[in-house]
């Protein structure tokens, strides 16, 4: 009954916002179709669920313990390299350069932290399972921290409050465990933390709700052209295709025609490598690190294949933020969202591998129309998204 109702009202309001367009400056007529799509876009925010491979995950001092490590930069080989290098709380978790630097220039663009506890596969090429798989990822390659277990668990055990920390989440004596343990220990505190950091509420989730509910005065508070933008996202643009849902992600990975070729002649081969990656990973969701004794969570990670098509794919990422999170893509090629827009409105089709995506078409807009997309696009960040973290708070017995 409540959701008749709720169609009910936001066809209601669909009809209303038609009488009330004037020559495409007003409020958008919304076809029910329309407002069906958007309202999919939501609700926001949506729950975290625990990762039941991580069996610290939601726990305070877990969580408390992975905030520090985050800041560190003591786990990496020359001390000055932490998580937080290159997901910077000010640049909303991300590092603002085209491409990610740490104890050496890498390859592909920083994404950010925030809402990744919704994901199911992490790094541009999936290469992990979960957060703490693609801290350690970070932590051992010795093109960003370079750290190994001995290096990471000696950290720990040489700093008196990381070690109380470290016991009181994993139990006493947890950090005289082997090098290797502590140093999975700590990634899972790490991910424990970033799993905390969400986006809040946005311009567009303010009118997605008063669609829903068939409030028309706060539905007209949205701008006029983020709601023709709106429209051309769900419709023309197609763009909800791959970036549905409330995190405007479908979560997967695809071939949008960036090229893939890196200097010196080499090939990024994007998913393809990353599923290469994944089955590897002696912290996969398959390994023996994984705290989910049921083997539910690995489902996805016992059936990836690997094909052809893959290579040169790479995931779609969330437009939560997006405003926040330039430059775009894998590589970091576009430095703004009219620049991401040009491309797909230019698509060039020869970009696009034989065995790539079937969906994609160049979508030819207007000036206006693409100007109207980027709004549509602005309207989808927090406003408190570049926010610092708290202050810490110390944890008992532990002395910070």
């Amino acid at each position: 009954m409540r959701a008749a109702l709720a169609v009910a009202l936001a066809a209601a309001l669909a009809v209303a916002l038609a009488a009330a367009a004037a020559h495409g400056n007003g409020p958008v007529a919304f076809e029910p179709a329309e407002v069906r799509r958007i309202v999919g876009h939501g609700p926001w925010p949506q729950p975290v669920l625990p990762d039941r491979s991580n069996r610290v995950a939601g726990d305070a001092q877990a969580i408390a313990l992975g905030r520090r490590l985050f800041f560190d930069p003591r786990l990496s080989a020359n001390g000055a390299i932490a998580c937080s290098t290159c997901h910077v709380p000010s640049l909303a978790w991300t590092d603002g350069r085209t491409r990610a630097n740490g104890l050496a220039a890498l390859d592909r663009n920083t994404p950010s932290v925030v809402n990744a506890g919704l994901g199911r596969w992490f790094g541009w090429d999936g290469g992990a399972d979960t957060i703490w798989a693609q801290g350690l990822r970070a932590m051992l390659d010795p093109r960003e921290m370079g750290a190994s277990p001995a290096l990471v668990a000696g950290a720990i055990r040489g700093d008196e409050a990381l070690a109380c920390l470290h016991d009181a989440a994993f139990g006493a004596g947890a950090v005289r465990r082997d090098d290797r343990q502590v140093m999975v220990d700590a990634s899972k505190a790490i991910a424990a933390f970033v799993a905390t950091q969400t986006s809040g509420r946005t311009p567009f989730d303010d009118f997605r709700d008063a669609l829903g509910r068939g409030d028309r005065a706060a539905a007209a508070r949205y701008p006029a052209a983020a709601q023709r933008g709106a429209r051309i996202f769900v419709g023309k643009g197609n763009c909800s295709v791959c970036h549905f849902g409330p995190a405007f992600t479908n979560g997967e990975f695809h071939d949008v025609g960036v090229p893939y070729l890196l200097p010196g002649g080499r090939v990024d081969e994007g998913r393809h490598g990353g599923i290469k990656r994944l089955r590897a990973d002696p912290f996969n969701l398959l390994g023996t690190y994984s705290d989910d004794a049921s083997g539910a969570s690995a489902t996805r990670t016992r059936h990836v294949e690997m094909q052809h098509a893959n290579f040169g794919q790479f995931k779609v990422p969330s437009l939560r933020n997006v405003a926040l999170t330039a430059p775009y893509m894998h590589d970091g090629r576009f430095a703004t969202l009219s620049d991401v827009v040009r491309h797909y409105s230019e698509l060039d089709m020869e970009r696009i591998h034989a065995h790539g995506e079937q969906l994609l078409r160049p979508l030819r807009l207007t000036p206006g129309e693409s100007a109207d997309l980027v709004a549509f696009l602005e309207s989808l960040s927090d406003p408190r998204g570049r926010e610092e973290p708290g202050a810490l708070r110390p944890v008992e017995g532990c002395g910070r």
